[in-house]
């Protein structure tokens, strides 16, 4: 038998009937062209008991999952969907690999052929395909009862007539065919392997495939129907140059719009726990080293990750409905026109459109895109997308520029997501045309019919996404916290004279004047962390590089902000009120009154317009997630890809901050 692959789930057990006469146990690949439903047949099969695995020498995930029948072990392993064995693409390549043997040296026991019972030719022509290679194979014809519902009616014993292997009619959203599937496989290492009538040149399978699907196929909608009419009409609007990309746009508003909306009341749940945890933490940990490390370290890193996970599972959980609707087919196809001009494949646009929420997944997601160019050159400018994280900040700048013009303000606000798309595409130009010379591959893409999106697909799909976020995401979020924790805690610096005079004020009006004393004590904390800035390790290292962000308008302040925020873009919002010592509320206009009143030592404001657009212009365009960077090396197996995609984004929006700055000044 084949081996165990890596990171096989746990085992599931399926209740089966004992009267089962044969059993089988053994490896089984589950292969289909994309659109087949293969995903939800095996959803059904393997559920949340399933994991996403990636085999050596392959950049392409697949899912296992493990059923037992009785006394007998399956293995159930998704490949991902391709239309076929020898076409130049990593799905193709680890689909072929594993039908042979390469992958852990040993053949499969069987093979799982999925194909589409509301397109029966192009699956017969790839399950021709699977069957040369001579492994004992089941033909399942899926979605059965979307061709039941269309009047089409499938003969399987003919089907089996002229392949020579089982077929079963199978649907992975209602389950039906799912248990004859699984007892076909004691039955298929009996069968004889090619016996049908499949023709050996290739040349021939086109007209073999009608001919089966003549015999095979059967019902009054057999050749076509009305609704096949309403399809084209809604293909014509979103295939559309113009009406696609305006239908595109709503559908994207809507996501977004649905997203954010939605995602609040979890991440405030989130928000609400970590502060729990915290409080418990702080009243049963004394004070000290161990103490911070905990509270501003370990809990502060976790809350950073999983403050985001709501919106990053809304993000997976609605692009799964979308895709399984087959509306994502057509959109990718509108985008193809417009990112293709620019290097990029079509495919590129659901990785991007990922990166809205968080970078991380969207990297991740590259995965999809068969060409290793167009794959990097999507890596590369991913980050330029405008993610959550960017949010707060935004907030805080475009309220300082426009406070009491909210539609400035918010036209500011989407001209940021508007400047960050524009500069992907122009990086990925360039670097199409240098370091990643050639055209972007022609986006093959068949439209698959429009379904009723699978609730427990998506469900399925988005804790499988979210399982992979935290283990590949978290633990690196969560290191670079401490980290920075550590950089900005020590060393310790001494309580300043006017803290200890502070704290002494306080304790003498802590029984005439409550209030008063609380005030005191507030302040000498807010004055002292202003102190333990100035003197931590990231306090310092901002004062020595000050000179360098002159020209971005920049002082000793707002610099050690901006050096903190590499650990998250969001950590700037909290250093600079913290620094200014200011409440922690930043959308409360008090707040922003008072960091837009804030002054230098030498009386101008802190927060002049200048600095406050130059500053806006170098957070939509500065690489400063280091858990962002690690990605980008992971998934291209390089350090020279992250170290590049650093340098270009972070010259760029020192560049652009800069003139910005200085455009700003010479009209203010």
């Amino acid at each position: 038998m084949m081996a165990e692959p890596e990171d096989t789930a746990p085992t599931q057990v399926l209740h089966r009937e004992q009267s089962q006469p044969e059993t089988f146990s053994g490896h089984v690949l589950l292969l289909g062209n994309p659109n087949t439903g293969k995903t939800t047949f095996f959803n059904r099969v393997c559920g949340v008991r399933a994991k996403t695995a990636n085999f050596p020498g392959s950049t392409v995930d697949a899912r296992v999952g493990t059923v037992k029948q009785q006394h007998a072990k399956i293995d159930l392993i998704d490949l991902p969907g391709i239309y076929g064995l020898d076409l130049a693409t990593p799905e193709s390549d680890l689909a072929r690999n594993c039908l042979d043997g390469h992958i852990k040296g040993q053949v499969p026991d069987a093979v799982f052929v999925m194909v589409d019972a509301t397109n029966l030719g192009r699956g017969l022509r790839f399950a021709a395909e699977i069957l040369t290679h001579n492994v004992p194979t089941i033909v399942l014809v899926n979605m059965i009862d979307t061709a039941q519902r269309r009047g089409i009616s499938v003969d399987t014993k003919v089907l089996e007539q002229h392949l020579g292997c089982p077929v079963v009619a199978t649907s992975g959203r209602t389950g039906k065919g799912i248990d004859q599937a699984l007892n076909a496989l004691a039955s298929s290492s009996t069968h004889d392997i090619g016996t049908g009538d499949v023709p050996a040149e290739e040349q021939a399978l086109t007209g073999w495939s009608q001919e089966v699907v003549r015999n095979a196929i059967g019902g009054e909608a057999a050749i076509g129907s009305d609704q096949d009419t309403v399809h084209d009409r809604l293909d014509a609007a979103f295939t559309h140059p113009i009406l696609g990309i305006l239908a595109f746009s709503a559908v994207m508003i809507g996501l977004f719009a649905t997203i954010f909306s939605i995602a609040a009341v979890p991440m405030d749940l989130i928000d609400v726990f970590f502060e729990s945890l915290g409080g418990l933490v702080s009243a049963w940990v004394p004070p000290g080293a161990i103490h911070d490390l905990l509270i501003d370290g370990v809990i502060g890193g976790l809350a950073g990750t999983l403050i985001f996970l709501p919106q990053i599972c809304l993000l997976f959980f609605l692009l799964t409905l979308l895709e399984d609707t087959g509306y994502l087919a057509r959109a990718a196809f509108v985008i193809d026109r417009v990112v293709s001009k620019f290097g990029l494949p079509g495919q590129a646009f659901v990785p991007l459109l990922s990166s809205h929420a968080c970078a991380l997944p969207g990297i991740m997601a590259t995965r999809m895109i068969p060409d290793p160019r167009d794959r990097l050159a999507t890596i590369l400018v991913a980050p330029f997308m405008s993610c959550t994280a960017r949010i707060p900040v935004y907030v805080l700048l475009t309220s300082i520029l426009f406070f009491d013009r909210p539609w400035l303000a918010g036209l500011a606000f989407a001209g940021c997501y508007i400047l960050g798309g524009v500069a992907a595409l122009l990086s990925a130009f360039i670097a199409r045309r240098t370091i990643l010379p050639g055209r972007s591959r022609a986006m093959m893409l068949e439209l698959p019919d429009y379904r009723i999106p699978s609730l427990r697909n998506a469900l399925l799909t988005t804790w499988d996404r979210a399982v992979v976020f935290l283990k590949n995401a978290g633990t690196i979020i969560m290191g670079i916290s401490i980290v920075m924790w550590w950089l900005s805690a020590y060393p310790n610096a001494p309580e300043a004279p006017e803290v200890t005079q502070l704290h002494a004020e306080a304790t003498a009006l802590a029984e005439t004047d409550p209030a008063a004393a609380e005030e005191r004590t507030v302040t000498a904390e807010e004055l002292q962390a202003r102190v333990q800035q100035k003197q931590s390790f990231a306090g310092r290292i901002g004062s020595t590089i000050q000179p360098l962000f002159a020209p971005i308008g920049l002082d000793d302040t707002l610099t050690v902000s901006v050096l903190t925020s590499f650990l998250a873009r969001e950590v700037f919002v909290s250093t600079t009120v913290v620094l200014l010592g200011t409440g922690d509320d930043v959308e409360d206009k008090g707040v922003v009154q008072e960091i837009q009143n804030a002054q230098r030592p030498d009386g101008t404001p802190l927060f002049n317009l200048p600095t406050s657009a130059s500053l806006l212009v170098f957070f939509v365009l500065a690489m400063q997630c280091l858990p962002t960077l690690a990605v980008t090396r992971r998934e291209s197996g390089s350090w020279k890809w992250p170290a590049l995609q650093f340098v270009w984004m972070t010259v760029l929006a020192y560049a652009l901050a800069a003139i910005t700055y200085a455009l700003v000044g010479a009209f203010v």
